[in-house]
């Protein structure tokens, strides 16, 4: 058989090759996801059902609610309720910073002083020291400041030390102080020591390895923590009713004392408590967006960005479709 007849019974027997697809011409099918639309589902019908519980149930005194809910009194107790917060949360972070730093100290002495009070303050209920505070002129009616064991050079009565919401103001503090000290000290520990040891190469002085290349790095594990901190103690501030100071909880006692309505004025301490913890968990979220902009490749979309984007796809996938149109 002569080479011609063989190359072409050979080609007579392969099929001819089909063209290479295309990216472009390959289907694109989006992933499937039933479960997660079985959960939407399931998610609004339970909120709809507690919506229309609210709504019909006359037990919640609506009325009442919408009565009471910015009323002067309640505006005033409010303004108790956040000075407490912010008291609190400044001067206990502030003396946490400090017991943080003598924690992370090569001082025995320090470290030693710092874990007592950190044990001391985290064993005892924040209530028994607010009460302490408040009752410190019955165990010591008068201080005095002077040489240990001997004369004394001013002398002052604890009635006129501080009153109810000083009292308050300090055992916050120093309770928030305790945990205050250990969430910032985890931060730091939490950022690798090749970091300092890399700038002290380099010649850095050592507050400047701190501010500028520790903590923020340790912003990102503190902040959490944090803020989950500062909103316990936001909530925490209705213990202080205990000592008659007038802030939200205390007041809304007083008004369902007077008016036997408990459910509607029990609501409106709790809406003003999902209120203000909503403003700040909106704080946290932007603060922990700012110290992620030396680690993520691009920063997390905030809420309005999200739902530009969302309606961008929508667009998108509208204009794709044949014979639709999207008015600019």
């Amino acid at each position: 058989m002569s080479t011609t007849s063989l190359t072409s019974a050979t080609a007579a027997a392969d099929p001819p090759e089909s063209p290479a697809l295309l990216d472009a011409d390959l289907p694109v099918i989006g992933r499937r996801h039933p479960w997660r639309w079985v959960g939407v589902a399931v998610v609004l019908v339970l909120l709809a059902m507690f919506a229309h519980g609210l709504i019909t149930n006359p037990g919640w005194d609506w009325p009442t609610f919408f009565q009471f809910f910015t009323t002067r009194t309640i505006f005033s107790a409010l303004a108790v309720t956040l000075q407490l917060t912010l008291y609190g949360t400044v001067l206990g972070f502030a003396l946490g910073a400090v017991i943080a730093t003598m924690r992370l100290s090569s001082s025995p002495f320090l470290q030693v002083v710092a874990w007592g009070y950190i044990w001391v303050f985290r064993s005892i209920p924040l209530i028994v020291q607010l009460l302490f505070w408040f009752n410190l002129a019955y165990l010591y009616q008068e201080l005095s400041i002077g040489i240990p064991f001997g004369p004394e050079f001013v002398r002052f009565s604890t009635n006129n030390l501080f009153g109810p919401l000083g009292a308050a103001v300090l055992g916050l503090a120093l309770h928030q102080a305790a945990y205050a000290a250990e969430i910032i000290r985890g931060g730091i520990i939490s950022v690798d020591q090749g970091q300092s040891e890399a700038a002290a190469a380099l010649g850095i002085p050592r507050s400047r390895q701190f501010f500028r290349i520790v903590l923020p790095q340790a912003m990102r594990s503190i902040l959490p923590n944090g803020a989950n901190e500062v909103i316990q103690l936001f909530k925490g501030t209705s213990i202080v009713s205990v000592m008659a100071i007038p802030e939200l909880f205390y007041q809304v006692q007083v008004i369902y004392g007077r008016n036997s309505r408990v459910v509607p004025l029990l609501m409106v301490a709790t809406v003003w408590y999902i209120v203000l913890t909503t403003v700040l968990s909106i704080a946290q979220f932007y603060l922990e967006r700012y110290f992620a902009r030396g680690t993520s490749r691009s920063l997390p979309p905030t809420p309005i960005q999200r739902i530009r984007r969302t309606w961008r796809t929508v667009q998108a996938k509208a204009a794709a479709r044949p014979g639709v149109g999207v008015s600019s």
